[in-house]
C-alpha cells in the first residue's frame, strides 16, 4: 500500500475518568473462552499495578488510534488521531513520551509532535513523501531525535521551539522499504546512536557522524537501549525475545517464551529496566488477523532479574480498553524522561 504523508489530522478524544468497578470482569481476569492465551488470573494488580503512559499500534478495530494517561487504574487522559486519514495513508502511535513541562512528544509514521495537555500541539513534523518516522526521543530541554526511514535514511536532532533541523546522521542500510528499516533508536549517555536494524538483524552504535563504533548481531532489533551498566537491552519483535548484552556482544540475560509457558508472546516491540531492575515488555498482539483473540492476549509484562513475572496487564474492555502495546512509560520511576539514561 502507498503510505502518502499527509498533514496531521487529530481528533482530541473526550476526557474519560471511569470506575473500574463497571468492568465485567474483575481485574486480573478472563473469561473461560477469554483464556486462550494467558490464564485466567493473572500476577499483579491489573491497570492499578503503576501508573503510566500507554501507546499502540494497529488497532483496526477502530477508526481512531489512542494513547493513554492512566493513574489509579482510570484513563485520566487521552488523545486520538484517525488510522486511516485517507485510503492510501496509515498513521499509528509507535513511540510516546510525557515530558517534566507535563506535554508529550509522540511518532505517528506519518511525522512526529508534542501534544499538549489541553490537546493542542506545540510541535510537529510532518514526513516527507516516501519516509516513515517511527521514533522520538526527547534529548534536551527542546530538542527531539527522531528517525526518519527512507532513501536515504536519517537520524535528525530538531529544535521543537523553531522546527530546525539541527544536526542530521546518515544512517546506511541495505533495505529498500522504508517500513522496514528501523523503528525505536535512542541516544545514549556519550552522544552516540543506538540504531537497531529491524530487517537487517543487528543493532548499530554509531557517532553523530555516522560512523559505526559497535554492533551486534540480533534478530528483528525492534528497540535497543543503553543501560547505566553500559550493557545494551534489545526488543526482538517477532523473534520473541528480550536480550541484556554486554560491550563484548554476548548475552547476559534474556527473556524468551520459554522462560513464560502460559502466556503467549507476540511480537515484543519495547522493554524498559526500572531502577528497580526488574524490565518492562509490550507484547503486540496487533500481528496476528485473529482479532477475537485480542482479548485473551496480555499487553505488559514486567518481569524480575530472575525472570518472575510480578505484573501481566490484560486490558482490553471499556472503560480501559488500552488496545494493542507498543509503548509504555511508567510514570512512578525517579528518572526524568529527558534524560539519556532513562533506559527506555
Amino acid at each position: 500500500m502507498s503510505r502518502r504523508p499527509l498533514p496531521l489530522i487529530a481528533t482530541a478524544a473526550a476526557l474519560c475518568c471511569l470506575p473500574l468497578a463497571s468492568m465485567s470482569q474483575p481485574v486480573g481476569t478472563a473469561s473461560p473462552a477469554q483464556a486462550r492465551h494467558s490464564p485466567e488470573v493473572l500476577p499483579g494488580n491489573g491497570v492499578r499495578q503503576h501508573d503510566f503512559l500507554y501507546a499502540g499500534e494497529w488497532d483496526t478495530r477502530k477508526v481512531m488510534q489512542s494513547m493513554f494517561i492512566v493513574r489509579g487504574g482510570k484513563i485520566v487522559w487521552q488523545y486520538s488521531i484517525p488510522l486511516r486519514p485517507t485510503p492510501d495513508t496509515i498513521q499509528e502511535f509507535d513511540d510516546a513520551t510525557l515530558l517534566k513541562n507535563g506535554n508529550i512528544i509522540f511518532s505517528r509514521m506519518t511525522g512526529a509532535g508534542e501534544v499538549r495537555p489541553d490537546k493542542t500541539l506545540a510541535w510537529h513534523y510532518e514526513a516527507p513523501k516516501g519516509t516513515e518516522v517511527h521514533s522520538v526521543q526527547a534529548i534536551g530541554k527542546h530538542r527531539v531525535l527522531i528517525m526518519r526511514n527512507g532513501n536515504p535514511a536519517k537520524a535528525l536532532i530538531i529544535d521543537t521551539r523553531t522546527g530546525k533541523t539541527l544536526h542530521e546522521v546518515l544512517i546506511p542500510t541495505t533495505i529498500t522499504g522504508t517500513h522496514g528499516q528501523f523503528r525505536h533508536i535512542r541516544m545514549t549517555a556519550q552522544h552516540t546512536l543506538l540504531v537497531p536494524h529491524l530487517s537487517e538483524g543487528k543493532v548499530v552504535e554509531y557517532d553523530m557522524s555516522g560512523n559505526a563504533v559497535w554492533s551486534v548481531a540480533a534478530k528483528n532489533p525492534w528497540q535497543a537501549v543503553r543501560l547505566r551498566n553500559g550493557n545494551t537491552l534489545i526488543s526482538g519483535d517477532a523473534a520473541k525475545y528480550v536480550r541484556e548484552v554486554n560491550p563484548k556482544g554476548e548475552t547476559v540475560w534474556e527473556f524468551t517464551q520459554a522462560d513464560i509457558p502460559n502466556i503467549t508472546l507476540f511480537n515484543l516491540q519495547t522493554a524498559q529496566r526500572l531502577d528497580n531492575g526488574n524490565t518492562v515488555i509490550s507484547n503486540w498482539s496487533a500481528g496476528s488477523k485473529d482479532v477475537a483473540s485480542w482479548p485473551s492476549t496480555v499487553q505488559i509484562l514486567e518481569v524480575t532479574p530472575d525472570k518472575k513475572v510480578v505484573w501481566a496487564l490484560r486490558s482490553w474492555e471499556d472503560p480501559v480498553d488500552l488496545g494493542p502495546a507498543t509503548s509504555i512509560q511508567l510514570l512512578d520511576q525517579p528518572s526524568a524522561a529527558e534524560s539519556l539514561s532513562a533506559q527506555r
